[in-house]
């Protein structure tokens, strides 16, 4: 199999950068990092619903940077099966976090707009709900690969 496609096993070192689905822990550091951003710097009526958001949001960025560092140092020893198992605990869990922080927000910048419907909080608010979508896209399709990679090993 070329390197850029998903194995059995987890890749270790620079590798991990070229093999499909691994290579998307970049996007979702990214835009986890965005969604953190933007929700750190709105205005809210409810601060109990962006907590859970702004909870989610820290804790995959800091799961992901930590996988990642793993990975990268080979922490894994080439990846024995419950390195596998932990990997689609940790994508499942934050595609199930962030598709229920990605709802609370939609909901909360839609109640926003009755009050602040052109005010640059507001666009901050739909900015976030934006990103928070795509990095539950992104944490679903990183699952579903590493479903696969775990059924195959």
């Amino acid at each position: 199999m070329s390197s850029s496609t998903s194995t059995s096993t987890l890749p270790s070192g620079l590798a991990v950068l070229t093999t499909f689905p691994d290579v998307l822990f970049i996007p979702e550091i990214i835009f986890g990092g965005l969604v953190w951003i933007l929700v750190a710097s709105s205005k809210v009526p409810d601060p109990m619903l962006q907590g859970w958001v702004m909870f989610v949001s820290v804790f995959c960025f800091v799961m992901s940077i930590s996988l990642l560092c793993l990975y990268l140092c080979g922490a894994h020893g080439g990846g024995g099966s419950c390195w596998v198992t932990l990997d689609v605990i940790c994508h499942s869990t934050a595609a199930l976090f962030y598709l229920s922080a990605a709802v609370l927000e939609a909901y909360i910048t839609y109640s926003l707009s009755f009050f602040l419907p052109l005010a640059q909080k507001y666009r901050e608010n739909i900015a976030a709900v934006v990103f928070a979508f795509v990095a539950t896209l992104l944490y679903v399709i990183h699952k579903v690969f590493s479903l696969l990679r775990w059924k195959s090993s």
